[in-house]
């Protein structure tokens, strides 16, 4: 595709015409294509990744007057990731417009990483073009559904997290996290896990590390508890019963083969981790790997 027709075909797909076209151009090109790293468009995805932040953070603060700073924290980092931005990127198709050298792979196997710098070097290009108030706009419209569908969550995938709160404001004190079993070699091995606190022990879970075993055991408890739903979308929603300090009622009876011996994990209780996937077993934990590594991306 000739120059001005990628150029044209980029305003159509973000929606905005450019009274500087060398801005727009120079969004769309990679360092592997360009004579000077200073043409290319580094220095507009340092700027873009800026203005992404700082429109996101404003209006999460404007819009969640209620929330903690830690809240708004999970939020935006649900919303403005490098995976989000891949993932947009690739919905208007702007990889498709991105010039890249010679020595670059095909564009069926480009990285994530460049459909993420491209989005956020158009959002600089743009910033530069037509200010602020338009950028911002750009950023909002796109990002509109991807902040309410974080807010209305409210776990951000991390629900050793949401457990720890749980159960201290119901009196359990904070969840430990037993090793019931490890299978597989040492350079893929995978765990079972379960929580316990308060006397009683949830069922195990397993998962191809260690934290996200900890990660499906602690989503084990909640839904047991009816403190966490899966909607028709499939997606976890938490109870209004979380955030309430009445005791909870759903007994538990301890699990047989719970042993002593168990590993205990309790230290890293609060630590975070995403991309939570239901894993029944050592069997289906390797699958969950990769997409671990895309989430966490």
């Amino acid at each position: 595709m000739e120059l001005m027709d990628r150029l044209a075909e980029a305003e159509r797909r973000i929606g905005y015409r450019f009274k500087d076209r060398v801005l727009l151009a120079q969004s769309l090109r990679h360092a592997s294509s360009a004579d000077d790293r200073l043409d290319s468009n580094e220095r507009l995805e340092f700027l873009g990744d800026a203005i992404l932040g700082m429109v996101v953070c404003t209006e999460l603060f404007d819009r969640y007057p209620d929330l903690l700073e830690g809240e708004l924290t999970k939020i935006k980092s649900n919303v403005v990731s490098r995976r989000v931005c891949a993932e947009i990127a690739e919905e208007l198709g702007l990889g498709e417009l991105l010039e890249l050298g010679k020595g670059m792979n095909g564009r069926g196997d480009m990285p994530s990483s460049l459909h993420a710098a491209v989005l956020e070097s158009a959002i600089g290009a743009m910033y530069l073009d037509g200010g602020f108030g338009r950028a911002r706009q750009f950023i909002l419209d796109l990002l509109e559904s991807r902040i309410e569908h974080a807010a209305k969550l409210g776990h951000q995938h991390n629900f050793k997290s949401v457990l720890q709160q749980v159960f201290q404001r119901k009196g359990l004190g904070a969840p430990v996290y037993l090793v019931l079993d490890e299978r597989g070699p040492d350079h893929s091995k995978c765990f079972e896990v379960c929580v316990a606190a308060g006397g009683r022990q949830f069922e195990g879970c397993w998962g191809p590390n260690k934290k996200q075993a900890e990660q499906q055991a602690a989503l084990a408890a909640l839904l047991h508890l009816d403190l966490a739903v899966t909607d028709g979308a499939g997606d976890i929603r938490l109870s209004d019963d979380c955030w309430n300090d009445d005791p909870i009622d759903n007994p538990v009876a301890e699990k047989p083969g719970a042993e002593e011996s168990a590993e205990v994990s309790a230290d890293d209780a609060g630590s975070e981790s995403t991309g939570i996937e239901d894993v029944q077993g050592p069997e289906d934990a390797g699958d969950l790997a990769a997409d671990v590594e895309t989430l966490i991306e």
